[in-house]
């Protein structure tokens, strides 16, 4: 079963990082306060980037990778990833 890393913009225009075997169902989760507790009150929230992986391993590693990126590099990765991909 694939995992995803994915990178939320908030309405605060700060970033949020995480991981999930379901973006859809996770994003959902967000905006109506049942995900992280840093993402709760700061919507308007966006998807602007996904990454699949193929284990939760994979994912949790490439999750810290991206957390320690810098917001330019961070919104530089997020610039090349259209919705489609």
């Amino acid at each position: 079963m694939a995992w995803y890393v994915y990178i939320l913009r908030c309405g605060d225009d700060t970033l949020y990082t995480g991981i999930t075997d379901d973006v859809e169902r996770r994003l959902a989760a967000h905006r109506a306060g049942r995900g992280a507790k840093y993402t709760r009150g700061r919507g308007p929230l966006e998807l602007v980037y996904r990454e699949e992986q193929p284990d939760k391993s994979s994912a949790l590693r490439r999750e810290v990778q991206i957390k320690r990126l810098s917001r330019q590099k961070k919104l530089a990765l997020c610039q090349g990833w259209e919705p489609s991909k």
